[in-house]
């Protein structure tokens, strides 16, 4: 409970959460990016097992950024907890059902994660660089998002999901996911049925649209610091002093 007594409405009897809070979103940016790494290169059970721990965190970051109005942060932080242990713990069976419902919640999981972001940049007045960590970190979790589909489809499917016999697992589906996402297309990974094949192009599509318009019109409109607005620079409301020249105001009469 000590993560949720940090999110906003938690402990506030009801009250509306602030529409100015949150936004900052530099440490999520970077525990998307551990959270890859750690899936890239960790054993292939323990990347699989913890995975959905993982990305329940990244919600719950992602909720405290990207705040709620009312009890929704409340809400949602317990479902996702409560719902994380139970899947987490019957994936630990090893059952076929298990492990696609686990991939099916991390699917959730993301979807959820990457609305409350996207919704929260574009309701900033203004572009900022935190407004590009949030377009950046949903980036990321789309990728995430898609590969977890891709590996539920596997375990809910008869047939393999890759073609030529390529393996299966947390690392390929990423590598699979975010090539795809990108549109590099190099070819050595491929889905074998019509069915992820579709939701192959839809990923596809989404990434060309999402760096062509939401991305690039963030980077378009950002704006640094107003260097007037640094601590130490004049005021355009007052003159300096003797800007008019050397001399007393008494001599100038």
């Amino acid at each position: 409970m000590s993560i949720l007594a940090r999110l906003p409405g938690w402990g506030s009897r009801g009250r509306t959460g602030s529409s100015q809070g949150g936004g900052r979103y530099g440490l999520l940016l970077l525990v998307l990016i551990g959270t890859y790494l750690f899936s890239a290169f960790g054993g292939r059970q323990l990347a699989t097992e913890l995975q959905v721990l993982l990305f329940a965190v990244v919600l719950l970051l992602a909720l405290r950024t990207s705040p709620l109005p009312g009890r929704w942060p409340l809400i949602i932080g317990t479902v996702t907890v409560i719902g994380s242990l139970v899947t987490f713990s019957t994936s630990l069976t090893g059952a076929r059902v298990g492990t696609a419902a686990e991939d099916l919640w991390k699917t959730l999981l993301l979807l959820m994660t990457v609305i409350m972001v996207v919704r929260r940049v574009l309701a900033r007045p203004t572009v900022t660089i935190q407004s590009i960590y949030g377009a950046l970190s949903a980036y990321l979790i789309i990728g995430l998002m898609f590969a977890s589909g891709y590996a539920a489809i596997e375990h809910l499917s008869e047939s393999a999901f890759f073609a030529n016999g390529q393996p299966a697992n947390t690392q390929t589906f990423q590598y699979f996911s975010f090539t795809t996402l990108t549109t590099l297309g190099y070819g050595d990974f491929t889905a074998a049925e019509n069915g992820g094949r579709s939701i192959a192009v839809i990923e596809a599509m989404t990434g060309q649209v999402f760096l062509a318009t939401l991305v690039a019109r963030l980077v378009t409109a950002y704006r640094g610091p107003d260097p007037k607005t640094r601590p130490g620079a004049p005021s355009r409301g007052r003159l300096p002093e003797d800007v008019d020249g050397a001399g007393d105001d008494e001599d100038r009469d």
